[in-house]
């Protein structure tokens, strides 16, 4: 893409914010917040993709220091405008491979995000990275789906997750290669829109070896945020990799 911000440019960062979403809701960012403040122990917290502050705001609200790392500029001027905003710190670039000043209790992925990284080598290259950034002792924490195959019968690629009379939205994979893209098709006016995002899925197993590659290793897996168990029908999980003490 051409745009600086990728896919997350300004007519994405207007609408992001929106209230009546699954991961707006005063309960999940709560539930979130805790888990992070908790494993921050006092200490600072590092968030890669920030965006517009859903989680930082309320985190440093807490009294755990934020900072931030961003390449949507459209996103962090969204965080900048809201209260508290001009107290996190964030660094704009790629959040594989960026590093900021300092040490971390507790760096974060949250929604899915680990999977903008849409290769192999840059989701390992982000484990690198924040290990390079944690405090021994330090925790890396990402939530992210259980990739969603079983809906897929033998030659189907597509599992549409939202349609209307206006506007369509489906999920497209490639299991060779674990490429997907989340696309949507919306009518306004008579007039068609359509934007497609790509992604690269990943698995709990998989994930756990990026920690190991990194020198990091396993301390709990949850269904999610509530610290529920982790089975074989989760669709999510919250992982939770630390930097050992010594």
């Amino acid at each position: 893409m051409d745009d600086p911000d990728g896919y997350f440019g300004e007519d994405v960062a207007a609408r992001y914010d929106d209230p009546g979403s699954e991961m707006s809701r005063p309960e999940v960012v709560g539930a979130t917040v805790d888990v992070l403040a908790d494993l921050a122990g006092g200490g600072r917290a590092l968030e890669l993709g920030i965006g517009t502050g859903r989680i930082a705001l309320p985190l440093a609200g807490r009294g755990v220091p934020v900072h931030g790392i961003d390449m949507s500029r459209a996103m962090v001027a969204r965080l900048r405008a809201k209260p508290g905003g001009d107290a996190v710190g964030v660094t704009i670039g790629d959040f594989a491979t960026t590093r900021v000043d300092g040490t971390f209790s507790v760096a974060y992925l949250v929604f899915n995000t680990i999977m903008n990284l849409t290769t192999q080598e840059a989701q390992v290259a982000c484990f690198r990275t924040v290990a390079a950034h944690l405090e021994p002792g330090g925790c890396f924490v990402v939530e992210v789906m259980v990739p969603d195959l079983r809906k897929l019968p033998a030659g189907q690629n597509v599992v549409p997750f939202r349609t209307s009379a206006t506007g369509w939205a489906y999920d497209l994979y490639d299991v060779a290669t674990q490429e997907m893209s989340s696309n949507y098709v919306e009518v306004v006016d008579g007039r068609g829109s359509f934007r497609s995002v790509p992604f690269r899925y990943v698995w709990p197993a998989e994930l756990d070896l990026m920690a190991q590659l990194a020198g990091l290793r396993l301390r709990e897996r949850w269904d999610g945020w509530s610290r529920e168990p982790f089975t074989s029908e989760s669709g999510q999980h919250v992982s939770v990799w630390e930097k050992p003490a010594d």
